[in-house]
């Protein structure tokens, strides 16, 4: 289940973009060494799997632009928009028997449309085609590592800093085109204290407080992953791996200038990965439940908006 999870987050992650103004974001994120676990079915407690123990880096870059923008009567956009994302993943994996993935470069590149339909829906919509590899190397890229994508989420908007939607998103992850949900959630409460909810890019919850217009402290709750298309012992398949990450993130805003840099400091709670069979069946399969135990974590991340 967690990999039909993590392949329809990846393509929701371009329909969903923020599409309203340009911008440009990278970011360094560290997940510490721990054990290698399996998690049966049912009740049966988790089993650590022999002495295998692993660590994480993963670069991560993103742009996207507006090609036209206008507002409504409402103060709601119509954008069309070209998106651009990437990440790659350093996997230190030690003393595992069976053969494990050490590199993963995802390229994820779209269009994208957001457009009001009334005074309390509006519709985010995209195309694109991402490469999802075990190796960074460009040559190495084939057919097989090229999927293609497509969405649409309706979005009503509740309240002024409440917005709810869903819709579909279609990707050919196993070398025919698929359905998966796409949920949207879009919400903030802004005081001493802003909270806010987001499952646009991954899932982001956070609690901040701004201690100025500069400079905010937040502590949060992120998920994001990333995923590899390969063949292992004659069958296609797909390496997954996620993370689920909390702690403390300040942010600062450098002067006027749009740009802003943030970090985290804390545990990474949640780390799955495993191969799983590139068929319906293998993609919902329990049987693929391993993941590594709980680490410490910390990223560095700028963002420049236009």
């Amino acid at each position: 289940m967690k990999r039909a999870l993590l392949v329809a987050t990846l393509f929701v992650a371009l329909l969903s973009n923020k599409a309203e103004a340009q911008q440009v974001s990278f970011k360094t994120e560290f997940i510490g060494n721990s054990g290698y676990w399996f998690l049966p079915n049912g009740d049966k407690p988790k089993e650590r799997i022999g002495d295998g123990t692993g660590s994480s880096i993963i670069y991560q870059g993103a742009f996207n632009m507006p090609l036209s923008s206008k507002m409504n009567e409402n103060n709601r956009p119509t954008v069309w928009g070209v998106g651009l994302s990437g990440a790659y993943a350093s996997l230190n994996n030690k003393n595992f028997e069976d053969e494990m993935v050490s590199k993963i470069m995802n390229i994820q590149a779209g269009i994208f449309h957001l457009r009001p339909l009334n005074d309390r829906w509006s519709m985010r919509a995209s195309v694109g085609v991402g490469v999802f590899t075990p190796s960074a190397n460009l040559s190495k890229i084939r057919f097989k590592n090229v999927l293609g994508s497509a969405g649409v989420i309706f979005i009503r908007h509740l309240k002024p800093n409440l917005a709810i939607g869903g819709g579909l998103a279609v990707n050919s992850s196993l070398g025919y085109p698929m359905l998966f949900p796409a949920v949207y959630l879009n919400w903030k409460r802004e005081g001493n204290f802003d909270l806010k909810a987001e499952l646009i890019d991954g899932l982001d919850i956070s609690a901040t407080y701004g201690f100025n217009k500069q400079v905010k402290l937040a502590l949060a709750f992120e998920m994001n992953g990333q995923m590899a298309l390969l063949e292992k012992d004659g069958r296609d398949k797909i390496f997954s791996h996620q993370y689920i990450v909390t702690g403390l993130r300040p942010e600062v805003k450098l002067g006027k200038t749009g740009l802003s840099m943030s970090a985290m400091v804390g545990l990474n709670l949640y780390r799955p990965a495993a191969y799983s069979d590139r068929t319906l069946k293998g993609m919902f399969a329990g049987n693929n439940d391993y993941y590594f135990a709980v680490s410490p974590y910390a990223s560095v991340g700028l963002k420049m908006g236009f």
